[in-house]
Protein backbone atom coordinates (compact mmCIF):
# COMPACT_ATOMS: atom_id res chain seq x y z
CA UNK A 1 0.00 0.00 0.00
CA UNK A 2 1.55 3.30 -1.11
CA UNK A 3 -0.14 5.43 1.55
CA UNK A 4 0.42 4.79 5.23
CA UNK A 5 -2.16 2.90 7.25
CA UNK A 6 -3.58 5.89 9.10
CA UNK A 7 -4.14 7.82 5.87
CA UNK A 8 -5.81 4.82 4.32
CA UNK A 9 -8.16 4.12 7.24
CA UNK A 10 -9.14 7.80 7.36
CA UNK A 11 -10.03 7.57 3.68
CA UNK A 12 -12.10 4.43 4.30
CA UNK A 13 -14.05 6.20 7.06
CA UNK A 14 -14.65 9.22 4.82
CA UNK A 15 -16.10 6.94 2.12
CA UNK A 16 -18.31 5.22 4.70
CA UNK A 17 -19.56 8.57 5.97
CA UNK A 18 -20.47 9.60 2.42
CA UNK A 19 -22.52 6.49 1.58
CA UNK A 20 -24.20 6.40 4.98
CA UNK A 21 -25.43 9.99 4.49
CA UNK A 22 -27.07 9.09 1.18
CA UNK A 23 -28.25 5.55 1.86
CA UNK A 24 -31.52 5.74 -0.11
CA UNK A 25 -29.80 6.84 -3.32
CA UNK A 26 -27.06 4.23 -2.84
CA UNK A 27 -29.72 1.53 -2.38
CA UNK A 28 -31.50 2.49 -5.61
CA UNK A 29 -28.19 2.43 -7.50
CA UNK A 30 -27.25 -0.92 -5.97
CA UNK A 31 -30.57 -2.48 -7.01
CA UNK A 32 -30.26 -0.99 -10.49
CA UNK A 33 -26.78 -2.46 -10.90
CA UNK A 34 -27.91 -5.93 -9.77
CA UNK A 35 -30.98 -5.95 -12.05
CA UNK A 36 -29.18 -4.55 -15.10
CA UNK A 37 -26.47 -7.16 -14.78
CA UNK A 38 -28.98 -10.00 -14.46
CA UNK A 39 -31.78 -8.74 -16.71
CA UNK A 40 -31.50 -11.78 -18.97
CA UNK A 41 -31.83 -14.29 -16.10
CA UNK A 42 -34.64 -16.78 -16.63
CA UNK A 43 -36.00 -16.19 -13.13
CA UNK A 44 -36.43 -12.43 -13.57
CA UNK A 45 -37.80 -12.77 -17.11
CA UNK A 46 -40.41 -15.28 -15.93
CA UNK A 47 -41.71 -12.72 -13.42
CA UNK A 48 -42.23 -10.07 -16.09
CA UNK A 49 -39.68 -7.56 -14.90
CA UNK A 50 -38.64 -6.97 -18.52
CA UNK A 51 -35.48 -5.04 -17.79
CA UNK A 52 -36.99 -2.55 -15.33
CA UNK A 53 -34.67 -1.64 -12.46
CA UNK A 54 -36.67 0.71 -10.23
CA UNK A 55 -37.62 -0.50 -6.71
CA UNK A 56 -41.35 -0.04 -7.35
CA UNK A 57 -41.45 -2.34 -10.40
CA UNK A 58 -39.11 -4.78 -8.71
CA UNK A 59 -41.37 -5.14 -5.67
CA UNK A 60 -44.51 -5.36 -7.80
CA UNK A 61 -43.15 -8.19 -9.96
CA UNK A 62 -40.82 -10.17 -7.71
CA UNK A 63 -42.25 -12.06 -4.72
CA UNK A 64 -40.65 -12.59 -1.33
CA UNK A 65 -38.99 -16.01 -1.29
CA UNK A 66 -37.34 -18.48 1.05
CA UNK A 67 -34.59 -20.93 0.24
CA UNK A 68 -37.19 -23.62 -0.29
CA UNK A 69 -38.76 -21.56 -3.10
CA UNK A 70 -35.42 -21.35 -4.92
CA UNK A 71 -34.36 -24.97 -4.49
CA UNK A 72 -35.64 -26.11 -7.91
CA UNK A 73 -33.48 -23.44 -9.61
CA UNK A 74 -30.49 -24.18 -7.38
CA UNK A 75 -30.78 -27.91 -8.07
CA UNK A 76 -30.70 -27.26 -11.82
CA UNK A 77 -27.50 -25.26 -11.39
CA UNK A 78 -25.96 -28.00 -9.24
CA UNK A 79 -26.92 -30.51 -11.94
CA UNK A 80 -24.83 -28.59 -14.47
CA UNK A 81 -27.25 -26.41 -16.46
CA UNK A 82 -25.20 -23.57 -17.97
CA UNK A 83 -28.05 -21.29 -18.98
CA UNK A 84 -28.83 -18.00 -17.28
CA UNK A 85 -31.11 -19.39 -14.58
CA UNK A 86 -30.77 -16.96 -11.66
CA UNK A 87 -28.01 -14.75 -13.04
CA UNK A 88 -26.71 -13.69 -16.44
CA UNK A 89 -23.37 -15.40 -15.84
CA UNK A 90 -23.32 -19.11 -15.02
CA UNK A 91 -22.94 -19.74 -11.30
CA UNK A 92 -19.70 -21.61 -10.65
CA UNK A 93 -19.66 -21.67 -6.84
CA UNK A 94 -22.11 -22.63 -4.11
CA UNK A 95 -21.85 -21.91 -0.40
CA UNK A 96 -23.39 -24.46 1.89
CA UNK A 97 -24.55 -24.07 5.44
CA UNK A 98 -23.90 -26.85 7.92
CA UNK A 99 -27.56 -27.28 8.83
CA UNK A 100 -26.67 -27.68 12.51
CA UNK A 101 -30.06 -26.54 13.77
CA UNK A 102 -32.45 -28.14 11.28
CA UNK A 103 -30.22 -31.07 10.34
CA UNK A 104 -30.28 -30.18 6.63
CA UNK A 105 -27.65 -28.31 4.62
CA UNK A 106 -28.55 -25.52 2.20
CA UNK A 107 -26.78 -24.69 -1.04
CA UNK A 108 -26.61 -20.98 -1.78
CA UNK A 109 -25.54 -19.32 -5.06
CA UNK A 110 -22.20 -17.55 -4.70
CA UNK A 111 -20.57 -14.87 -6.84
CA UNK A 112 -16.85 -14.68 -5.91
CA UNK A 113 -16.23 -11.33 -7.61
CA UNK A 114 -18.93 -9.35 -5.81
CA UNK A 115 -18.42 -11.17 -2.50
CA UNK A 116 -14.73 -10.28 -2.37
CA UNK A 117 -15.47 -6.63 -3.19
CA UNK A 118 -17.96 -6.63 -0.32
CA UNK A 119 -15.56 -8.52 1.95
CA UNK A 120 -12.91 -5.85 1.44
CA UNK A 121 -15.47 -3.13 2.25
CA UNK A 122 -16.56 -4.91 5.42
CA UNK A 123 -13.09 -5.87 6.67
CA UNK A 124 -11.47 -2.51 5.92
CA UNK A 125 -14.37 -0.40 7.25
CA UNK A 126 -14.50 -2.37 10.49
CA UNK A 127 -10.73 -2.21 10.84
CA UNK A 128 -10.66 1.55 10.24
CA UNK A 129 -13.00 2.20 13.16
CA UNK A 130 -11.42 -0.49 15.33
CA UNK A 131 -7.91 0.81 14.76
CA UNK A 132 -8.88 4.27 15.96
CA UNK A 133 -9.86 2.79 19.32
CA UNK A 134 -7.29 -0.03 19.50
CA UNK A 135 -4.35 0.78 17.20
CA UNK A 136 -2.16 -2.18 16.26
CA UNK A 137 1.34 -2.42 14.91
CA UNK A 138 2.59 -4.41 11.95
CA UNK A 139 2.71 -7.72 13.76
CA UNK A 140 0.76 -10.96 13.43
CA UNK A 141 -2.70 -12.32 14.17
CA UNK A 142 -3.32 -15.53 16.08
CA UNK A 143 -6.24 -16.76 13.99
CA UNK A 144 -8.05 -19.94 14.99
CA UNK A 145 -9.33 -20.59 11.50
CA UNK A 146 -9.90 -23.90 9.79
CA UNK A 147 -10.63 -24.34 6.13
CA UNK A 148 -11.36 -27.09 3.67
CA UNK A 149 -10.67 -26.40 0.03
CA UNK A 150 -13.82 -26.41 -2.11
CA UNK A 151 -14.95 -29.71 -3.54
CA UNK A 152 -16.27 -30.00 -7.08
CA UNK A 153 -19.47 -31.87 -7.80
CA UNK A 154 -19.96 -33.88 -10.98
CA UNK A 155 -21.06 -30.75 -12.83
CA UNK A 156 -17.92 -28.86 -11.85
CA UNK A 157 -19.62 -26.56 -9.33
CA UNK A 158 -17.22 -25.65 -6.51
CA UNK A 159 -18.82 -26.12 -3.10
CA UNK A 160 -17.61 -25.00 0.34
CA UNK A 161 -18.76 -23.06 3.37
CA UNK A 162 -19.05 -19.29 3.02
CA UNK A 163 -16.10 -18.84 5.39
CA UNK A 164 -13.92 -21.16 3.32
CA UNK A 165 -14.91 -19.48 0.05
CA UNK A 166 -13.92 -16.07 1.41
CA UNK A 167 -10.69 -17.05 3.18
CA UNK A 168 -9.66 -19.37 0.34
CA UNK A 169 -10.07 -16.73 -2.37
CA UNK A 170 -6.79 -15.48 -3.84
CA UNK A 171 -7.81 -11.91 -2.99
CA UNK A 172 -8.21 -12.63 0.74
CA UNK A 173 -4.53 -12.55 1.75
CA UNK A 174 -3.76 -9.15 0.13
CA UNK A 175 -7.01 -7.74 1.55
CA UNK A 176 -5.93 -8.68 5.07
CA UNK A 177 -2.27 -7.77 4.56
CA UNK A 178 -3.35 -4.23 3.67
CA UNK A 179 -4.68 -3.80 7.22
CA UNK A 180 -1.78 -5.46 9.06
CA UNK A 181 -3.77 -8.66 9.64
CA UNK A 182 -1.45 -11.47 8.55
CA UNK A 183 -1.86 -14.74 10.40
CA UNK A 184 0.99 -16.38 12.31
CA UNK A 185 0.15 -19.96 11.30
CA UNK A 186 1.28 -21.55 8.02
CA UNK A 187 -1.50 -22.21 5.52
CA UNK A 188 -0.99 -25.97 5.97
CA UNK A 189 -2.21 -25.63 9.56
CA UNK A 190 -5.40 -23.83 8.51
CA UNK A 191 -6.00 -26.52 5.87
CA UNK A 192 -5.27 -29.46 8.18
CA UNK A 193 -8.09 -32.01 7.72
CA UNK A 194 -7.98 -32.91 11.43
CA UNK A 195 -9.12 -29.76 13.22
CA UNK A 196 -7.72 -30.87 16.61
CA UNK A 197 -4.25 -31.22 15.09
CA UNK A 198 -4.77 -27.83 13.46
CA UNK A 199 -5.86 -26.26 16.76
CA UNK A 200 -2.81 -27.63 18.55
CA UNK A 201 -0.53 -26.10 15.90
CA UNK A 202 -2.36 -22.75 15.99
CA UNK A 203 -1.65 -22.61 19.73
CA UNK A 204 1.99 -23.53 19.19
CA UNK A 205 2.41 -20.89 16.46
CA UNK A 206 0.86 -18.28 18.76
CA UNK A 207 3.40 -19.11 21.47
CA UNK A 208 6.34 -19.05 19.03
CA UNK A 209 5.35 -15.55 17.86
CA UNK A 210 3.86 -14.43 21.21
CA UNK A 211 5.55 -11.01 21.27
CA UNK A 212 4.33 -10.20 17.73
CA UNK A 213 0.67 -11.14 18.26
CA UNK A 214 -1.47 -7.99 17.86
CA UNK A 215 -4.88 -9.60 18.27
CA UNK A 216 -6.60 -12.98 18.40
CA UNK A 217 -9.31 -13.82 15.91
CA UNK A 218 -11.87 -16.47 15.06
CA UNK A 219 -15.02 -16.20 12.94
CA UNK A 220 -17.17 -17.25 15.94
CA UNK A 221 -16.54 -16.90 19.67
CA UNK A 222 -17.09 -20.61 20.27
CA UNK A 223 -13.79 -21.42 18.54
CA UNK A 224 -11.84 -19.10 20.86
CA UNK A 225 -13.35 -20.70 23.96
CA UNK A 226 -12.61 -24.13 22.53
CA UNK A 227 -9.02 -23.08 21.86
CA UNK A 228 -8.37 -22.01 25.44
CA UNK A 229 -10.14 -25.02 26.92
CA UNK A 230 -7.76 -27.09 24.79
CA UNK A 231 -4.80 -25.02 26.02
CA UNK A 232 -5.73 -25.97 29.58
CA UNK A 233 -5.25 -29.62 28.61
CA UNK A 234 -2.16 -29.48 26.37
CA UNK A 235 -0.01 -26.61 27.68
CA UNK A 236 2.67 -28.89 29.13
CA UNK A 237 2.94 -30.73 25.81
CA UNK A 238 3.29 -27.39 24.02
CA UNK A 239 6.07 -26.40 26.42
CA UNK A 240 7.87 -29.65 25.66
CA UNK A 241 7.63 -28.96 21.89
CA UNK A 242 9.12 -25.50 22.44
CA UNK A 243 11.89 -26.86 24.64
CA UNK A 244 12.93 -29.68 22.29
CA UNK A 245 12.08 -28.02 18.99
CA UNK A 246 10.20 -31.15 17.92
CA UNK A 247 6.49 -31.28 17.15
CA UNK A 248 4.33 -33.56 19.26
CA UNK A 249 3.51 -36.99 17.85
CA UNK A 250 -0.19 -36.09 18.20
CA UNK A 251 0.25 -34.17 14.91
CA UNK A 252 0.47 -36.78 12.17
CA UNK A 253 -0.38 -34.82 9.02
CA UNK A 254 2.83 -34.82 6.90
CA UNK A 255 2.30 -31.40 5.30
CA UNK A 256 1.61 -29.80 8.67
CA UNK A 257 4.69 -31.40 10.25
CA UNK A 258 6.83 -30.13 7.37
CA UNK A 259 5.43 -26.60 7.63
CA UNK A 260 5.83 -26.49 11.41
CA UNK A 261 9.42 -27.75 11.23
CA UNK A 262 10.35 -24.54 9.43
CA UNK A 263 9.32 -22.33 12.37
CA UNK A 264 9.71 -24.60 15.42
CA UNK A 265 13.24 -24.47 16.84
CA UNK A 266 14.53 -25.46 20.31
CA UNK A 267 13.87 -22.59 22.73
CA UNK A 268 14.23 -23.69 26.38
CA UNK A 269 13.98 -20.10 27.59
CA UNK A 270 10.57 -19.59 25.94
CA UNK A 271 9.39 -23.00 27.17
CA UNK A 272 10.34 -22.13 30.75
CA UNK A 273 8.57 -18.77 30.49
CA UNK A 274 5.34 -20.35 29.19
CA UNK A 275 5.53 -22.98 31.94
CA UNK A 276 5.97 -20.30 34.61
CA UNK A 277 3.03 -18.27 33.23
CA UNK A 278 0.66 -21.24 33.05
CA UNK A 279 1.50 -22.54 36.53
CA UNK A 280 1.07 -19.06 37.98
CA UNK A 281 -2.46 -18.50 36.69
CA UNK A 282 -5.51 -18.67 38.96
CA UNK A 283 -8.06 -20.86 37.13
CA UNK A 284 -6.64 -19.57 33.83
CA UNK A 285 -7.83 -16.03 34.45
CA UNK A 286 -6.02 -13.55 32.18
CA UNK A 287 -4.12 -16.18 30.19
CA UNK A 288 -4.40 -14.06 27.03
CA UNK A 289 -2.78 -10.97 28.51
CA UNK A 290 -0.01 -13.06 30.08
CA UNK A 291 0.85 -15.18 27.05
CA UNK A 292 0.40 -12.43 24.45
CA UNK A 293 1.56 -9.18 26.08
CA UNK A 294 1.05 -7.04 22.97
CA UNK A 295 -2.42 -8.29 22.06
CA UNK A 296 -4.90 -5.42 21.84
CA UNK A 297 -8.15 -7.43 21.64
CA UNK A 298 -9.96 -10.69 20.91
CA UNK A 299 -12.15 -10.51 17.82
CA UNK A 300 -14.98 -12.68 16.53
CA UNK A 301 -18.75 -12.75 16.29
CA UNK A 302 -19.85 -12.46 19.92
CA UNK A 303 -23.57 -11.77 19.53
CA UNK A 304 -26.64 -13.95 19.03
CA UNK A 305 -25.84 -17.63 19.50
CA UNK A 306 -22.28 -16.68 20.53
CA UNK A 307 -23.26 -14.39 23.42
CA UNK A 308 -23.19 -17.20 26.03
CA UNK A 309 -19.44 -17.63 25.45
CA UNK A 310 -18.52 -14.00 26.11
CA UNK A 311 -18.14 -14.22 29.89
CA UNK A 312 -15.84 -17.21 29.62
CA UNK A 313 -13.79 -15.37 27.01
CA UNK A 314 -13.50 -12.37 29.32
CA UNK A 315 -12.18 -14.71 32.01
CA UNK A 316 -9.45 -15.93 29.66
CA UNK A 317 -8.80 -12.43 28.29
CA UNK A 318 -8.30 -10.65 31.61
CA UNK A 319 -7.81 -6.98 30.76
CA UNK A 320 -7.73 -7.56 26.99
CA UNK A 321 -11.00 -6.29 25.40
CA UNK A 322 -13.41 -8.74 23.77
CA UNK A 323 -14.81 -7.25 20.54
CA UNK A 324 -17.54 -8.45 18.23
CA UNK A 325 -16.77 -8.46 14.52
CA UNK A 326 -19.17 -8.04 11.60
CA UNK A 327 -22.54 -9.33 10.49
CA UNK A 328 -23.05 -11.65 7.59
CA UNK A 329 -24.74 -14.85 6.49
CA UNK A 330 -23.98 -17.59 3.99
CA UNK A 331 -26.08 -15.51 1.57
CA UNK A 332 -23.73 -12.51 1.83
CA UNK A 333 -22.48 -9.65 3.99
CA UNK A 334 -25.03 -7.41 5.68
CA UNK A 335 -23.53 -4.97 8.21
CA UNK A 336 -20.39 -3.79 9.95
CA UNK A 337 -19.43 -2.98 13.55
CA UNK A 338 -18.36 0.68 13.64
CA UNK A 339 -18.67 0.91 17.44
CA UNK A 340 -15.89 -1.43 18.57
CA UNK A 341 -15.74 -0.12 22.14
CA UNK A 342 -19.36 -1.11 22.85
CA UNK A 343 -19.50 -4.47 24.69
CA UNK A 344 -20.97 -7.42 22.76
CA UNK A 345 -24.08 -7.50 24.95
CA UNK A 346 -25.01 -4.02 23.67
CA UNK A 347 -23.40 -4.15 20.22
CA UNK A 348 -25.22 -2.90 17.14
CA UNK A 349 -24.36 -3.39 13.49
CA UNK A 350 -24.49 -0.71 10.82
CA UNK A 351 -25.82 -1.46 7.34
CA UNK A 352 -23.59 -0.87 4.33
CA UNK A 353 -26.07 0.26 1.66
CA UNK A 354 -23.79 -0.55 -1.30
CA UNK A 355 -23.32 -4.31 -0.66
CA UNK A 356 -26.85 -5.47 -1.49
CA UNK A 357 -30.43 -4.28 -1.73
CA UNK A 358 -32.16 -4.66 1.63
CA UNK A 359 -35.76 -4.70 2.74
CA UNK A 360 -37.17 -5.27 6.20
CA UNK A 361 -40.28 -7.31 6.93
CA UNK A 362 -42.06 -5.96 10.05
CA UNK A 363 -42.84 -8.52 12.73
CA UNK A 364 -45.57 -6.53 14.47
CA UNK A 365 -48.44 -8.81 15.39
CA UNK A 366 -51.94 -8.56 13.94
CA UNK A 367 -50.86 -6.80 10.78
CA UNK A 368 -50.48 -7.71 7.13
CA UNK A 369 -46.82 -6.87 6.90
CA UNK A 370 -45.24 -5.39 3.80
CA UNK A 371 -41.47 -4.95 3.66
CA UNK A 372 -40.07 -1.44 4.08
CA UNK A 373 -36.89 0.00 2.65
CA UNK A 374 -33.58 0.36 4.42
CA UNK A 375 -34.15 4.02 5.30
CA UNK A 376 -37.82 3.50 6.26
CA UNK A 377 -37.35 1.29 9.32
CA UNK A 378 -38.42 2.56 12.74
CA UNK A 379 -36.26 2.57 15.86
CA UNK A 380 -37.37 -0.03 18.38
CA UNK A 381 -39.18 -2.23 15.85
CA UNK A 382 -38.25 -5.80 14.95
CA UNK A 383 -37.88 -6.94 11.34
CA UNK A 384 -36.85 -9.96 9.33
CA UNK A 385 -34.07 -9.12 6.85
CA UNK A 386 -34.85 -9.51 3.14
CA UNK A 387 -31.93 -9.22 0.74
CA UNK A 388 -31.24 -9.03 -2.98
CA UNK A 389 -27.73 -9.93 -4.12
CA UNK A 390 -25.66 -10.07 -7.33
CA UNK A 391 -25.53 -13.87 -6.93
CA UNK A 392 -29.17 -14.40 -7.88
CA UNK A 393 -31.06 -14.04 -4.62
CA UNK A 394 -33.98 -11.67 -5.14
CA UNK A 395 -36.15 -10.55 -2.21
CA UNK A 396 -34.76 -13.47 -0.25
CA UNK A 397 -35.82 -13.91 3.38
CA UNK A 398 -32.57 -14.53 5.23
CA UNK A 399 -34.33 -15.77 8.36
CA UNK A 400 -32.63 -13.35 10.77
CA UNK A 401 -34.73 -11.14 13.04
CA UNK A 402 -33.17 -7.83 14.07
CA UNK A 403 -34.21 -4.87 16.19
CA UNK A 404 -33.45 -1.37 14.92
CA UNK A 405 -31.52 0.61 17.54
CA UNK A 406 -30.88 3.84 15.66
CA UNK A 407 -29.30 5.33 12.57
CA UNK A 408 -25.75 6.16 11.54
CA UNK A 409 -26.51 9.19 9.39
CA UNK A 410 -29.28 7.74 7.17
CA UNK A 411 -28.37 4.04 7.35
CA UNK A 412 -29.91 1.89 10.11
CA UNK A 413 -28.19 0.15 12.99
CA UNK A 414 -29.59 -2.95 14.64
CA UNK A 415 -29.16 -5.72 17.21
CA UNK A 416 -29.45 -9.34 16.22
CA UNK A 417 -32.49 -10.83 18.02
CA UNK A 418 -32.92 -14.39 16.79
CA UNK A 419 -33.43 -16.69 13.84
CA UNK A 420 -37.00 -16.32 12.59
CA UNK A 421 -37.69 -20.05 12.95
CA UNK A 422 -36.01 -20.41 16.34
CA UNK A 423 -38.83 -20.32 18.84
CA UNK A 424 -39.70 -22.43 21.83
CA UNK A 425 -43.43 -22.74 21.38
CA UNK A 426 -46.07 -25.27 22.39
CA UNK A 427 -49.33 -23.35 22.59
CA UNK A 428 -49.53 -19.56 22.39
CA UNK A 429 -46.13 -19.25 24.12
CA UNK A 430 -43.29 -17.76 22.09
CA UNK A 431 -39.86 -17.79 23.70
CA UNK A 432 -36.89 -16.67 21.62
CA UNK A 433 -33.21 -17.51 21.67
CA UNK A 434 -32.67 -14.46 23.87
CA UNK A 435 -35.33 -15.64 26.33
CA UNK A 436 -33.54 -18.99 26.51
CA UNK A 437 -30.22 -17.24 27.08
CA UNK A 438 -31.66 -15.15 29.93
CA UNK A 439 -33.09 -18.27 31.55
CA UNK A 440 -29.79 -20.19 31.32
CA UNK A 441 -27.80 -17.23 32.64
CA UNK A 442 -30.12 -17.07 35.65
CA UNK A 443 -29.57 -20.78 36.26
CA UNK A 444 -25.81 -20.34 35.92
CA UNK A 445 -25.88 -18.06 38.98
CA UNK A 446 -27.35 -20.97 40.96
CA UNK A 447 -24.54 -23.23 39.75
CA UNK A 448 -22.00 -20.57 40.69
CA UNK A 449 -22.81 -21.33 44.36
CA UNK A 450 -20.77 -24.51 43.89
CA UNK A 451 -18.19 -22.76 41.70
CA UNK A 452 -19.51 -24.42 38.56
CA UNK A 453 -19.98 -23.01 35.06
CA UNK A 454 -22.35 -23.77 32.20
CA UNK A 455 -20.11 -25.06 29.41
CA UNK A 456 -22.88 -25.12 26.80
CA UNK A 457 -26.61 -25.58 26.42
CA UNK A 458 -29.48 -26.18 24.06
CA UNK A 459 -33.23 -26.78 24.20
CA UNK A 460 -35.98 -28.94 22.75
CA UNK A 461 -39.77 -28.94 22.74
CA UNK A 462 -40.99 -32.38 23.82
CA UNK A 463 -44.45 -33.12 22.44
CA UNK A 464 -44.21 -36.89 22.89
CA UNK A 465 -46.40 -36.71 25.99
CA UNK A 466 -49.28 -34.44 26.93
CA UNK A 467 -48.97 -31.68 27.86
CA UNK A 468 -45.85 -30.74 25.92
CA UNK A 469 -42.96 -29.19 27.81
CA UNK A 470 -39.61 -27.48 27.36
CA UNK A 471 -36.42 -29.53 27.78
CA UNK A 472 -33.15 -27.76 28.59
CA UNK A 473 -29.88 -29.66 28.09
CA UNK A 474 -26.95 -28.35 30.16
CA UNK A 475 -23.32 -29.38 30.15
CA UNK A 476 -21.64 -28.12 33.31
CA UNK A 477 -18.03 -27.98 34.45
CA UNK A 478 -18.26 -30.42 37.36
CA UNK A 479 -20.47 -32.36 39.77
CA UNK A 480 -23.33 -30.40 41.33
CA UNK A 481 -25.43 -31.50 44.27
CA UNK A 482 -28.97 -32.77 43.78
CA UNK A 483 -30.27 -29.79 45.70
CA UNK A 484 -28.50 -27.28 43.45
CA UNK A 485 -29.59 -29.02 40.24
CA UNK A 486 -33.21 -29.12 41.42
CA UNK A 487 -33.00 -25.42 42.22
CA UNK A 488 -31.38 -24.86 38.84
CA UNK A 489 -34.32 -26.58 37.10
CA UNK A 490 -36.88 -24.44 38.93
CA UNK A 491 -34.84 -21.33 38.14
CA UNK A 492 -34.91 -22.16 34.42
CA UNK A 493 -38.69 -22.56 34.54
CA UNK A 494 -39.47 -19.38 36.43
CA UNK A 495 -37.08 -17.33 34.29
CA UNK A 496 -39.28 -17.78 31.21
CA UNK A 497 -41.55 -14.80 31.86
CA UNK A 498 -43.27 -14.49 28.46
CA UNK A 499 -47.00 -14.07 29.16
CA UNK A 500 -48.19 -17.01 27.05
CA UNK A 501 -45.76 -19.36 28.78
CA UNK A 502 -46.57 -18.21 32.33
CA UNK A 503 -50.34 -18.42 31.76
CA UNK A 504 -50.24 -21.87 30.17
CA UNK A 505 -47.78 -23.26 32.73
CA UNK A 506 -50.02 -22.08 35.56
CA UNK A 507 -53.02 -24.02 34.20
CA UNK A 508 -50.90 -27.00 33.08
CA UNK A 509 -51.46 -26.55 29.35
CA UNK A 510 -47.64 -26.61 29.24
CA UNK A 511 -45.99 -29.27 31.38
CA UNK A 512 -43.15 -28.80 33.90
CA UNK A 513 -39.85 -27.77 32.37
CA UNK A 514 -37.31 -30.59 32.32
CA UNK A 515 -33.59 -30.17 32.93
CA UNK A 516 -31.33 -32.84 31.45
CA UNK A 517 -27.68 -32.71 32.51
CA UNK A 518 -25.35 -34.23 29.90
CA UNK A 519 -21.85 -35.66 30.20
CA UNK A 520 -18.77 -33.53 29.80
CA UNK A 521 -17.80 -33.40 26.13
CA UNK A 522 -21.33 -33.88 24.79
CA UNK A 523 -21.37 -30.57 22.92
CA UNK A 524 -17.92 -31.32 21.53
CA UNK A 525 -19.43 -34.52 20.09
CA UNK A 526 -22.08 -32.37 18.40
CA UNK A 527 -19.28 -30.27 16.91
CA UNK A 528 -17.45 -33.38 15.71
CA UNK A 529 -20.66 -34.76 14.20
CA UNK A 530 -21.26 -31.49 12.36
CA UNK A 531 -17.69 -31.44 11.03
CA UNK A 532 -18.07 -35.06 9.96
CA UNK A 533 -21.04 -34.01 7.81
CA UNK A 534 -18.94 -31.36 6.05
CA UNK A 535 -19.34 -28.27 8.26
CA UNK A 536 -16.38 -25.98 8.91
CA UNK A 537 -15.17 -25.87 12.52
CA UNK A 538 -14.77 -22.10 12.40
CA UNK A 539 -18.36 -21.71 11.18
CA UNK A 540 -19.91 -24.04 13.76
CA UNK A 541 -22.73 -22.70 15.92
CA UNK A 542 -24.29 -24.74 18.72
CA UNK A 543 -27.98 -25.19 17.87
CA UNK A 544 -30.00 -23.47 20.58
CA UNK A 545 -33.29 -25.22 19.82
CA UNK A 546 -33.12 -28.73 18.41
CA UNK A 547 -36.21 -29.99 16.56
CA UNK A 548 -37.14 -33.68 16.59
CA UNK A 549 -36.27 -33.80 12.87
CA UNK A 550 -32.60 -33.19 13.68
CA UNK A 551 -32.06 -36.83 14.58
CA UNK A 552 -28.25 -36.72 14.69
CA UNK A 553 -28.06 -34.02 17.36
CA UNK A 554 -31.03 -35.39 19.32
CA UNK A 555 -29.39 -38.81 19.42
CA UNK A 556 -26.10 -37.40 20.76
CA UNK A 557 -27.94 -35.42 23.43
CA UNK A 558 -30.20 -38.29 24.48
CA UNK A 559 -27.38 -40.84 24.67
CA UNK A 560 -25.33 -38.57 26.95
CA UNK A 561 -27.95 -37.59 29.53
CA UNK A 562 -26.72 -38.33 33.06
CA UNK A 563 -29.44 -36.75 35.21
CA UNK A 564 -33.00 -35.50 34.76
CA UNK A 565 -35.04 -33.05 36.83
CA UNK A 566 -38.60 -31.74 36.50
CA UNK A 567 -39.54 -28.28 37.69
CA UNK A 568 -41.81 -27.91 40.71
CA UNK A 569 -41.98 -24.14 40.40
CA UNK A 570 -45.69 -24.04 39.45
CA UNK A 571 -46.78 -26.88 41.79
Amino acid sequence: MSENLEEYTNKVIEEFEAVSKDAERVQRETLKSILEDNASAEYLLSLGLNGRTDPESFKACVPLVTHEDLEPYINRILAGEKSSILTRKPITHMAFSSGTTQGKSKYIPWDPDSIMVHSKLIFHTAFAFRNRAFPIKNGKVLSFSYRKNPTENEAGIKVATATALVTGDEQYTPIMAAINSQVCSPQEVTLCPDFEQGLYCHLLCGLIFRDQIQFLYTPFAHSLVNAFRTLEQVWEELCNDLREGVLSSRVTDPSVRTAMSKILKPDPELANLIHKICTGLNNWYGVVQELFPNAKYLLGIMTGTMLPYVERLRHYAGEVPVLTSDYGASEGWIAVNVHPTVPPELASYTMLPQIGYFEFLPLAQNSIAKPVGLTEVKVGEEYEIVMTTPAGLYRYKVGDVVKVTGFYNSTPEFNFVRRSNLLLSINVDKNTENDLYISVMAASKVLAKEKLDVIDFTSHVDLSIEPGHYVIFLEISGEASEEVLSECCNCLDKSFIEAGYVTNRAINLIGPLELRVVRRGTFHKILESSVGRGAAVSQFKTPRCVPSTNTQVMQILTENVEKKYSSTHYN
